[in-house]
């Protein structure tokens, strides 16, 4: 009985001992799982909400490029002419300077009057480009080619089909607008591509509007961008209009089949991905909520075009009730356009390394705790150190330090999780092309270099330099995509072998890039490099040498802005070196 007694005492006293030791190991589990879900959470939100405005930002560079084009074509003050073979020349000289700022995107500008008259610019290349001109007002247009912006026209050949512009969208819509006009997104039955046209009104010598002018902006590279995105194997990112239609999707298609087997816009509740409709939904109930609360406070007062962004991800339910992160950004200007962005991943894809390291966790936990509660208390504070600084980086990542390092140096699951998002916040400071620092990038540490200058009292000038590439857009268009690509990654590689360790080099857009010059004596100092840079650019390319031995070389534009001289802040310096980069360009040609 004693021995009875003392073995049942024994459990008495062990028992509860080992369900408190249990329970606490389980509460250890629990609350260390629930703060890495969180500090996951909020760094891959994060992540989420910098790779929306990546793509916006994107975006609103071709849509202010289309703006650009027709203020070029006809600058505000420019009055139309009365008849269209009236001004041909001067006409021609514009229309070629509009369609040379960005090519890629906006290779045609075109006007047409209300006496049916129409004049259009298209540019097939860097110096090939034709004339399509209808100089009475019925009949249909003719088509002459030309080379270089004074070349002599080609023979002239009539179109087999009457184009009458007075009955397009684009006329009655830039008629009707008092600035400028965006029509809805429609399909090119020809190219099989989205494409949106931007028209403005054109006012004669009394004010009277006499004709508008347009250029379309093609939307097939808005589908490259978001293919071409670093995303988890089930995330993907889409951009919509605001009445729902799809316009570009990172996976699948965003365009369906109507009964007759002809290409159709495709709505974003119809989607194929169920993540699209799902996510959708719930952005649009957010952005409903947002105008109520923004209704009557003058938030609709824009200049065109805006970004507006959701504050942080947001968790909405997903398809089959799962749980989705979603950031949104929306771009909309006076023109009538209105797009939204959604970046969407399942969380099950963000927490899958998380929920591997604690479920091991919990097991070490109850373990340790089993055979010492101190240990296990040991294992508690070194995680929690862990999650501490995972925290902390997510912090200052939701403060805009992308490039934070997050300081865990382990080799085990938390290590690998620190790991992966380091890599995730390196591509988002990485053109992936070239392996050079990205627009983000290079903005931040121009960014940085001015506030150093103040802060310090640096007195050092440094240089930004705008740089085009010669003759890319006719590579592309000759030698093909790939072939286009090597040079861009060759002569990426000589700007970034010819310049200081200090120096900052990045892709900006396409074939432009912008380099920092960190610091130079003075402008002479800078053009000094530019003239070196210029001679390494005109050297002849591996990349070219196959396909084209006898052009083997391409060459470069430089333009240059001197901190402070040209300009105090980012924007000022990089208009400035735009600017000297044409003037450069227009000199050696």
């Amino acid at each position: 009985m004693q021995v009875l007694a003392r073995l049942t005492l024994r459990q008495m006293l062990t028992l509860p001992y080992v369900s408190l030791v249990l329970m606490l190991a389980a509460t250890i589990g629990a609350l260390s799982y629930f703060a890495a879900r969180n500090a996951v959470d909020g760094l891959s939100g994060q992540l989420l909400t910098e790779t929306a405005l990546r793509i916006s930002d994107a975006l609103r560079h071709q849509v202010e490029g289309a703006a650009a084009v027709l203020d070029t074509a006809f600058p505000k003050g420019v009055p139309a002419p009365a008849s269209i073979t009236d001004d041909l020349p001067a006409l021609r000289l514009r229309f070629w300077q509009a369609t040379s700022i960005q090519r890629d995107a906006n290779n045609y500008a075109y006007y047409a009057n209300r006496q049916g008259q129409f004049f259009g610019l298209y540019r097939h290349g860097e110096d090939k480009a034709e004339l399509r001109l209808r100089s009475e007002g019925s009949g249909p247009r003719v088509i002459r080619g030309f080379r270089g912006i004074h070349g002599a026209l080609g023979e002239a050949r009539a179109e087999a089909r009457t184009f009458e512009p007075r009955d397009r969208r684009w006329f009655t819509a830039g008629l009707a607008a008092q600035e400028a006009a965006w029509t809805p997104v429609y399909i090119d039955f020809n190219s099989v591509d989205l494409v949106t046209t931007l028209s403005r009104p054109v006012p004669d010598a009394s004010g009277a509007v006499a004709g508008v002018v347009a250029t379309d902006l093609p939307l097939r590279s808005i589908n490259a961008l978001l293919q071409g995105l670093l995303l988890s194997p089930n995330a993907l990112a889409y951009v919509v209009e605001g009445n729902g239609q799809l316009i570009a999707l990172s996976r699948g298609v965003h365009l369906m089949s109507d009964a007759d087997g002809r290409p159709a816009r495709l709505h974003a509740s119809r989607s194929a991905e169920p993540l699209v409709p799902a996510t959708y939904a719930a952005v649009q109930k957010l952005l409903a909520a947002e105008a109520a609360g923004t209704q009557g406070s003058g938030a609709d007062s824009l200049v065109p075009p805006t970004i507006s962004r959701s504050p942080q991800a947001v968790v909405v339910r997903g398809p089959d009730a799962t749980r989705a992160q979603v950031a949104y950004a929306r771009l909309h200007d006076e023109a009538g356009l209105d797009w939204i962005i959604i970046v969407a991943v399942p969380q099950a894809d963000v927490l899958q390394h998380a929920v591997q390291i604690f479920q091991n966790t919990a097991a070490m936990a109850v373990a340790a705790s089993l055979a010492a509660l101190l240990v296990g208390l040991a294992i508690l504070a070194a995680l929690a150190r862990e999650l501490r600084r995972l925290a902390e980086a997510a912090r200052r990542v939701g403060e805009g330090q992308l490039d934070t390092p997050l300081q865990v140096q382990r080799k085990d699951e938390i290590g690998e999780l620190a790991r992966n998002f380091a890599q995730m916040q390196q591509r988002l400071l990485t053109d992936r092309l070239t392996g050079l620092s990205n627009r983000e990038a290079a903005l931040r540490r121009i960014d940085e270099r001015i506030a150093q200058h103040r802060r310090r009292g640096d007195r050092r000038p440094f240089a930004v330099m705008f740089v085009d590439f010669n003759r890319f857009k006719a590579i592309n268009d000759q030698y093909g995509h790939d072939v286009g690509d090597n040079v861009l990654k060759e002569l990426a590689l000589r700007l970034r072998g010819r310049l200081r360790v200090d120096d900052t080099v990045a892709r900006y857009a396409g074939d432009e890039f912008l380099i920092l010059l960190d610091a130079v004596a003075d402008r002479r100092d800078a053009e000094g490099v530019r003239d070196q840079l210029e001679v390494a650019m005109r050297e002849p390319l591996a990349a070219l040498a196959v396909v084209a031995p006898g052009e083997a070389s391409a060459g470069a534009s430089f333009g240059i802005a001197m901190f402070p001289a040209d300009g105090a802040d980012i924007d000022t310096l990089i208009k400035v070196a735009d600017q000297d980069m044409y003037k450069r360009k227009a000199e050696t040609r």
